[in-house]
């Protein structure tokens, strides 16, 4: 193809038909403008290479999406990371504390911390932990009763407040 006479009349009439899709991919005018410029020189120069185009308008549309897709994806603002914007909260804080209420717990008298540690394996039934120690039901009560109260005075935690006041 001659890309002296048909091609320069082909590409007028293209012009609008890019500008006017430019403008849909475009945030702004004058980004759309250029947008179409870039297309038209693109296209221009494929042609007086010799690019053997069959249908100019698909050819063009699909240069100006390629730029498009182009500048979309060098323009991806990105905004700096703050903790507050984290998708996943910290976890350092969760496993800071726990470290320390593990290292609160070694400190408690031997039998606290046992019961303590059965807690943590699992097991929540006061019933159960007497059954399984072979401990009456009120020592097991008041010796958990004590432990925690040690572990939220040594962990810093007011003696009515939750536990998730820990993080």
């Amino acid at each position: 193809m001659d890309p002296t006479y048909e091609t320069a009349y082909d590409l007028d009439a293209l012009l609008s038909r890019l500008a006017g899709r430019a403008r849909r991919l475009s945030d702004s005018k004058s980004d759309a403008d250029d947008l179409a410029q870039e297309t038209a020189l693109k296209l221009w120069a494929a042609l007086r290479k010799g690019a053997e185009v069959d249908n100019i308008d698909r050819y063009a549309m699909t240069i100006l999406r390629n730029l498009a897709r182009q500048r979309w994806r060098a323009d991806r603002p990105t905004d700096p990371l703050e903790e507050e914007n984290a998708a996943v909260p910290p976890t350092a804080p969760a496993r800071m504390a726990c470290a320390d209420l593990a290292a609160a717990v070694e400190k408690l008298p031997e039998a606290q911390a046992h019961l303590i540690h059965m807690i943590a394996a699992g097991e929540s039934s006061p019933a159960v932990l007497a059954e399984r120690t072979g401990l009456p039901l009120g020592t097991v009560m008041s010796r958990l009763a004590r432990a925690r109260s040690k572990l939220r005075a040594e962990m810093g935690i007011p003696q009515k407040a939750p536990v998730s006041e820990l993080f």
